[in-house]
């Protein structure tokens, strides 16, 4: 198996410096992952670096409450996709859905997708799963569905948990083969990432990407 084909090779945190964007980038082009993830003001930045090879670039949108207005997201994601964003990691706004309000989730995720598919770019949705309970995680699962989302993702790595292999395998069993599934947070190793692919993953964020495909063991990052 080429695990680096599964890896969206990460760096979110808010201090990033751009020779940190340097290696980021210059360890996808080595290692051969699947895309870099990254925040909106390093895209242009890294897809420059990154032309002509093969490694996508993706950007995260309302990045990590997913508590700003959908128009924002939809702005963040239209600048992304112009600035070289290949996939959106937007994140769901967690507070309506825990008030009930789907209808508003639903146009959310929705108003972000509309706007990427438009581009031919996809999108994940980030649940951010340690925040639900199990059958939360299957309502939020068929909210992005019904949006037309491409993946469901785990987490933004920002909160008190990241993927757990409970969770990954309810949100495919919920998906099914009609979207895929990305768990982010906590994949530090080799097991791991194939624990993760096993349960249902066909995608996975880390930041220790390096230590995944070397069978290494980090101690700590996204």
């Amino acid at each position: 198996m080429n695990i680096a084909k599964y890896i969206d090779h990460t760096l979110l945190k808010p201090e990033a410096s751009r020779k940190e964007v340097d290696k980021l980038c210059g360890e996808a082009l080595e290692h051969g992952f699947y895309s870099v993830c990254i925040n909106g003001c390093r895209v242009k930045y890294a897809a420059e670096l990154l032309d002509p090879s093969d490694v996508r670039v993706c950007a995260v949108i309302g990045f990590p409450l997913g508590a700003c207005t959908t128009k924002i997201k939809e702005m963040e994601t239209k600048t992304a996709i112009s600035e070289g964003a290949d996939e959106i990691d937007m994140v769901m706004n967690i507070g309506m859905f825990k008030d009930g309000d789907y209808e508003y989730v639903l146009n959310d995720i929705k108003a972000v997708v509309d706007e990427a598919h438009g581009k031919d770019v996809l999108v994940k949705v980030i649940l951010e799963t340690c925040l639900l309970e199990n059958e939360e995680i299957v309502k939020a699962c068929e909210i992005c569905l019904e949006a037309g989302a491409d993946f469901v993702k785990t987490s933004t790595g920002f909160n008190k948990e990241g993927a757990t292999l409970e969770a990954v395998a309810i949100m495919k069993k919920t998906v099914g083969d009609r979207a895929l599934v990305k768990a982010a947070g906590g994949v530090r190793n080799y097991q791991t990432a194939i624990d993760f692919i096993n349960a249902g993953a066909s995608r996975l964020g880390c930041s220790s990407s390096v230590a995944v495909v070397e069978g290494e063991e980090s101690s700590g990052g996204y």
